[in-house]
């Protein structure tokens, strides 16, 4: 379970796990394929903080080389972008259609795309699912030195149909990572055991909780 902490307000991205909004909210890893075997490198850390407005996600991710968009577009989603680096968030809110929920991408570049999926239609995300716009925001930096790239969302709470979100919420989620360029690497903090995102039965759970010992 990945236990998302209430910030007291809304704050502009920066993509830095060190400033005082991503203070002492407990993480959770991508360690595993999505077909559940353990992986020895590329490991990504996930934080979350909400407001009443905004849901945040915080990703911490190695790399060895960065498969990368040479003509990246940061101002309009990019379609199919899973099929470059990205980090990938999926959240359902409705236990009683489960196949219902939102998907969220976004590279280290800081493209991003936003689907509305259900997992019931076949090949999910090649269809019109990209035309649906759900606001969110996100931004990207690269730490070439330490090889580790950093991305974090802004995603608008009614976009995921939560419009009075408060501490005890409990939400489906999964988090994928996309990587490589011949030998793709797909990865996932909760494995689904095939070569796909789309079994929400596998997702896990995201809780809403007060903000404790959180930054602002």
């Amino acid at each position: 379970m990945l236990l998302s902490r209430e910030a007291e307000q809304d704050v502009e991205l920066t993509a830095d796990p060190n400033t005082p909004f991503w203070t002492n909210c407990p993480p959770v890893f991508i360690r595993h394929s999505i077909l559940g075997a353990p992986a020895t490198n590329l490991h990504a850390e996930i934080r979350s903080r909400w407001t009443q407005e905004n849901l945040y996600f915080l990703f911490i991710a190695q790399y060895e080389t960065l498969n990368l968009r040479t003509n990246a577009n940061t101002e309009s989603e990019t379609h199919r972008l899973w099929l470059h680096d990205c980090m990938e968030v999926y959240v359902g809110v409705d236990p009683e259609h489960p196949n219902l929920y939102r998907g969220f991408q976004m590279s280290p570049l800081g493209e991003f795309l936003d689907l509305n999926i259900d997992s019931t239609r076949p090949r999910p995300g090649y269809g019109d699912e990209h035309l649906w716009d759900s606001g969110m925001k996100v931004k990207a930096r690269i730490d070439e030195k330490a090889k580790i790239w950093y991305g974090e969302m802004q995603i608008p709470m009614k976009s995921i149909n939560l419009p009075l979100p408060r501490p005890g919420i409990e939400v489906s989620v999964n988090f994928c990572r996309q990587d490589g360029r011949q030998s793709r690497t797909f990865m996932a903090w909760q494995p689904t055991g095939e070569w796909t995102p789309h079994r929400p039965e596998k997702f896990g759970t995201l809780r809403l909780v007060d903000g404790g010992n959180a930054g602002p």
